[in-house]
């Protein structure tokens, strides 16, 4: 027996010291958020104070002390997110995750996104600020590279360090763009619905702006051959461990129609939901400027921030920048084609992929006048002729650090305006409000036109040079407005009015959001914080009410089951909502789902019928098509001797509807509540390991609101029992010039993307919520809630 207790002794002992060892370990690898530590290349003692959300508050002798504090923080927070960021645009996630990130890489490694960074950064001015202070911000991160602990992430996965550089930066900011695109998406499933159809199949689709009856006010030929570029492009960013942009709502009101008289600007950037979560935030004060910011992982300036003289935001524009061709190859030799001048030798660029225990990929990216031969980067794309990618981004000049910086150390409402016109890629709708009470939007991007007739919606002839850009036009001519009459400026993805005659082609959402956005606006004289904050987590939408009208007229009634007439009259007493204890946007979902598959996948198959349910097309279209009794899609071209209508598809798939839910939800229409499917979970990229979903996941949360609400949770139409969100809101930040001290923000999770922080998930029950915390400039209230971090300069 007493053996048997000294053995128990001995492995209680083991097992003690196992537990101080791991607390202790992970002690080591949380951020450090007190205390005080020496950095190298910093001149003067600076204060971080991190307040109870973990949000750095840097107070530096000057600006190059404060980006190296900023540089340093945000590594120990976010290095594994700078670390997949820096790695996504070189096609260097296999270095890491083996095969399973090939496609990935060799897509992206073929854009070309590399090559335009260093002929960017070649183009830098050495001396100006913008440089000089993200060479800081590289410092200092790098100094956190060097010295302080690996994240759990690099360890389990097997990263090495590397310094952080100049063109991990425009790396970085060479992804974003791509992301924001659409193009990709869409242009080569309408080529082969062209092809193998014809274009009066196309009439419900709005190619000609039909369907863009909301738009924001200015002031002043082998079928199938091609969707396997849509199906490959969406399957990779949908699958990226960093996810794209989507669409976004900002609305900034003037003073006219606010309770105190003064501007409040609002924005909530809609991305692909993860954890970390997209924005790191961070409030730098130095003698020279004061900056609250919200900053993409290893970059050094915020694309959405405020002081105490003006806040700037940022939708996505929606506009095309980006062009298929379909060039024509010499039947003699498969190394040229044609071009207008005669036959050219298409550019060979070798790139080299290395992959983590196997050997190394050799490509060999063929590329034309255009862009990028896109058959040789995607793979199931069979078609005979190469098929080109033509990308604004990366044929213009990139302005885009010297942009961004501007935009966030503008000395005045023109100053910004000229940061603005630097950026030809991505499009952006630019928001912008002030203490003087000047509120604006500007649209960003190098816009182009083609010779008329040209439809950019299509992949484009290449070799005659007839579909060819012939115009570039002048920022000038970018949509606008400034201190409009009407009091206040917004966008929700939707068109901007023509300028000049010319409505600008686009991949634009529809008006669900701008309709509800201005039916709120217009009328109410006496905004303030809390009434605007009610107004961002809106889940009304006034569109789905007209839609469900045209979907319950073509039901007969008298013959309903029970349940069928119960989901009728919960649709019909509906008020447009899609909070967690509503039964209607359960069978509405699911209804317009099943009613788009038995009207569109038997033309298009599975795989097609899947990627156009990915595309803004399909969510533009179905309030119009569903009231046409003459489209062509009501026909199931499957059934012989038969033509299906209107009637009989929407009638077909209610009672399909009906009958799922009872199979998912059961026999009870009450128990159909939002609550139970739509659901949203954060996912971090080792978090689809099943034994660490519950360490670096965040979630499952139920949550309200849904596509294309004000309060925007994205997911996917399917036929699954869940609708599992993928993105939406990446923050909430409402900024109040009339108590700018106290404006307010949110993030889907936390600050930190280190699992082992307090602050890797305490926002996001706050988040599902609908509440907000204070984004805090006081420096009084700072220090009494904050710990404190000191850096003082290195002795050596």
């Amino acid at each position: 027996m007493k053996k048997f207790k000294k053995g128990l002794l001995f492995l209680g002992s083991i097992l003690s010291v196992l537990i101080i060892a791991f607390v202790v370990y992970g002690f080591y690898l949380k951020p450090k958020y007190d205390g005080q530590l020496e950095l190298k290349v910093i001149k003067e003692e600076t204060t971080v104070y991190f307040d109870e959300f973990g949000i750095p508050h840097i107070y530096a002798a000057n600006p190059k002390d404060a980006m190296v504090a900023l540089g340093y923080v945000h590594a120990q927070d976010r290095l594994w997110q700078m670390e997949l960021m820096r790695r996504i645009a070189p096609g260097r996630l296999s270095e890491i995750f083996g095969n399973v990130a090939l496609k990935n890489d060799k897509f992206f490694v073929g854009l070309g996104i590399e090559e335009a960074s260093d002929i960017a950064i070649a183009n830098l001015d050495k001396s100006s600020p913008s440089y000089q202070l993200m060479m800081a911000y590289l410092d200092g991160i790098n100094q956190f590279m060097e010295e302080g602990p690996n994240p759990i992430e690099f360890q389990l996965v097997g990263v090495k360090k590397e310094k952080f550089t100049i063109k991990d930066v425009y790396n970085i900011y060479g992804y974003m763009s791509f992301s924001f695109a659409m193009a990709q998406k869409t242009d080569p499933l309408l080529t082969d619905i062209r092809n193998k159809f014809g274009m009066d199949y196309l009439k419900d689709f709005g190619l000609d702006n039909s369907l863009n009856t909301v738009q924001i006010k200015n002031a002043k030929e082998n079928p199938e051959e091609y969707l396997a570029i849509s199906k490959s492009i969406s399957s990779l960013l949908d699958q990226s461990p960093i996810p794209p942009f989507i669409g976004s709502n900002s609305w900034v009101i003037g003073g006219k129609k606010t309770k105190s008289g003064k501007v409040i600007f609002a924005n909530d950037p809609h991305i692909g939901f993860s954890q970390p979560g997209t924005w790191y935030e961070a409030h730098i004060v130095t003698p020279e400027f004061e900056l609250y910011g919200c900053y993409l992982a290893g970059t050094p300036y915020p694309l959405l921030g405020h002081n105490r003289e003006y806040a700037y935001g940022l939708t996505m524009f929606e506009n095309d920048d980006i062009d298929f061709y379909q060039e024509e190859e010499s039947s003699a030799d498969s190394n040229k084609y044609k071009t207008p001048d005669g036959f050219r030798e298409f550019e060979i660029r070798k790139k080299v992929i290395k992959v983590k225990d196997s050997s190394d990929l050799v490509m060999n990216v063929k590329l034309s006048r255009h862009g990028p031969i896109m058959n040789d980067l995607i793979d199931g794309l069979n078609s005979n002729k190469p098929v080109a990618m033509s990308w604004i981004y990366t044929q213009q000049p990139i302005h885009i650090l010297d942009a961004v910086y501007t935009l966030s150390h503008a000395k005045s409402k023109a100053d910004f305006q000229n940061g603005v016109a630097l950026i030809a890629a991505p499009g952006l709708n630019v928001m912008y409000g002030d203490a003087k009470g000047n509120v604006a939007w500007w649209a960003t991007g190098k816009l182009y036109k083609h010779n008329e007739g040209v439809d950019t919606h299509f992949i484009l002839e290449g070799a005659s040079g007839n579909d060819d850009i012939t115009e570039f036009l002048d920022f000038s001519k970018n949509p606008s407005a400034v201190n409009p009459d009407w009091n206040y400026v917004y966008s929700a993805n939707n068109q901007p009015e023509a300028v000049d005659g010319f409505l600008y082609p686009g991949y634009y959402l529809p008006k669900d959001r701008a309709t509800r956005i201005t039916q709120l606006l217009n009328p109410k004289s006496n905004w303030d914080k809390q009434s605007v904050s009610k107004m961002m987590t809106d889940n009304t939408s006034v569109v789905s009410l007209e839609v469900v009208k045209d979907l319950i007229s073509n039901l007969n009634i008298a013959t309903l089951s029970k349940n069928e007439a119960e989901a009728v009259a919960a649709l019909k007493t509906w008020k447009g909502t899609s909070n967690l204890n509503d039964i209607a946007p359960t069978i509405y979902n699911k209804w317009i789902y099943l009613y788009l598959k038995d009207a569109f996948e038997d033309e298009l198959g599975k795989d097609g019928f899947k990627q156009f349910l990915a595309t803004h097309i399909m969510k533009q279209m179905i309030a119009k098509q569903i009231t046409n009794d003459s489209s062509l899609w009501w026909d199931n071209i499957k059934t012989k001797g038969k033509k299906e209508t209107r009637k009989d598809i929407l009638s077909q798939s209610f009672k399909e509807a009906i009958v799922t839910l009872e199979k998912q939800l059961g026999n009870s229409v009450s128990d159909w509540t939002w609550s139970k499917v739509h659901v949203v979970e954060y996912e971090h990229p080792l978090g689809k390991v099943a034994a660490l979903r519950s360490i670096f996941n965040v979630g499952p949360f139920e949550v309200s609101g849904t596509n294309e609400v004000v309060n925007n949770q994205m997911f996917d139409f399917s036929n699954e029992a869940k609708y599992v969100v993928k993105g939406g809101p990446s923050t909430r930040r409402i900024v109040d010039f009339s108590d700018i001290e106290n404006s307010w923000s949110i993030l889907p999770t936390g600050q930190s993307g280190n699992p082992l922080s307090a602050h890797y998930n305490d926002q996001a029950v706050m988040y599902n919520e609908g509440k907000f915390r204070k984004m805090k400039m006081n420096k009084n209230e700072i220090v009494k809630t904050s710990t404190k971090l000191v850096f003082i300069p290195s002795k050596n």
